[in-house]
């Protein structure tokens, strides 16, 4: 028997203090990646609102003090803590996680890179799948124990793993993760990142919902922000031709926000997790072979097929460690 969809009070057009609305987040200690710009400063801004201890991590910390000041001007709260993050460098996830004290409640891996040619880090990974993947991947497995420290505290701790309707363009290519062989396309690169992100949610869920730990991947939409700023003309003119076919239509960054508040927040995900929402509903979920611009608001099986969630995290775990 098929399970039915989760489903909320919520919408494409619900905006994140909607969802927020009458919601108590006092002592609720919470790790925004990406919080400088776009999603990540209204995700950081809306929570802090809602009373919640807000650390942004970000690469660029003037840029994150700018944004604590000016959302402890807006909300009239407690400034959130900046943190310098840089996901594409493992030495910097490792700083942030041993310097992280006590329980954490809530991880919001809502960071993101899009290239649009061929860049490495100093390990030799492919940017866009180790940034959006591989450093997210590092940074929870690294706070697990205070994730399961904030689970006994509150009785629950939850991870936004924040994906994309990108996702539907690839699977993972675990012969080639790297584009070592293959000839090198961003938009696939983007792509399979993005289907790590969903994936990495289905295992964290296996692995640590006995902990109280559940994670959930979101599609935010399509939202104007600095991640287009790296686009070259081809993307561009994918873009426009998804949105001309009706693939999406864009949201305002406080739209964009809602889903990942709703995943972190509302009852539906508090104690269920693997899933890929999108307009603040759980997917549904659409064969590998199925056409994007006929399923705007699905997510394909290669995105939650839990085989291949587990052999993702083996090999993610072992790039980590060598």
């Amino acid at each position: 028997m098929t399970r039915a969809l989760i489903s909320t009070a919520f919408t494409a057009r619900s905006t994140a203090d909607e969802v927020l609305r009458g919601v108590d987040l006092a002592g609720v200690r919470t790790i925004v990646t990406g919080a400088s710009s776009g999603l990540g400063i209204e995700t950081a801004r809306a929570l802090a609102a809602a009373g919640a201890e807000v650390t942004l991590a970000v690469r660029n910390t003037t840029a994150g003090e700018a944004v604590a000041e000016a959302i402890e001007k807006s909300t009239e709260g407690i400034r959130p803590r900046v943190v310098r993050l840089d996901l594409a460098d493992r030495t910097s996830v490792t700083r942030l996680v041993h310097a992280w004290n006590g329980p954490l409640h809530l991880l919001i891996n809502n960071a993101g890179v899009v290239t649009g040619g061929l860049e490495r880090t100093h390990d030799g990974w492919e940017l866009q799948f180790a940034t959006n993947h591989l450093g997210h991947f590092a940074l929870a497995t690294g706070l697990h124990d205070a994730l399961a420290l904030g689970a006994a505290d509150r009785d629950g701790a939850r991870i936004v793993s924040v994906s994309s309707t990108a996702h539907m363009r690839s699977g993972i290519d675990f012969d080639d993760l790297h584009f070592e062989r293959r000839g090198y396309d961003p938009q696939i690169a983007y792509a399979q990142s993005k289907t790590a992100n969903s994936l990495f949610a289905v295992e964290a869920t296996r692995l640590w919902a006995s902990d109280g730990i559940v994670a959930n991947a979101v599609n935010p939409g399509g939202i104007a922000t600095g991640l287009q700023r790296n686009f070259t003309p081809e993307q561009k003119e994918s873009l426009a031709a998804a949105e001309a076919a009706g693939v999406f239509t864009y949201k305002t960054v406080e739209q964009g926000a809602a889903t990942s508040i709703v995943a972190a927040v509302t009852p539906e995900f508090a104690r269920s997790g693997g899933h890929y929402l999108d307009d603040a509903q759980e997917a549904y979920t659409v064969p590998n072979d199925a056409d994007l611009a006929q399923h705007p608001h699905g997510v394909k099986e290669w995105a939650l097929d839990s085989a291949i969630a587990k052999r993702l995290w083996s090999v993610s775990a072992q790039l980590l460690r060598a």
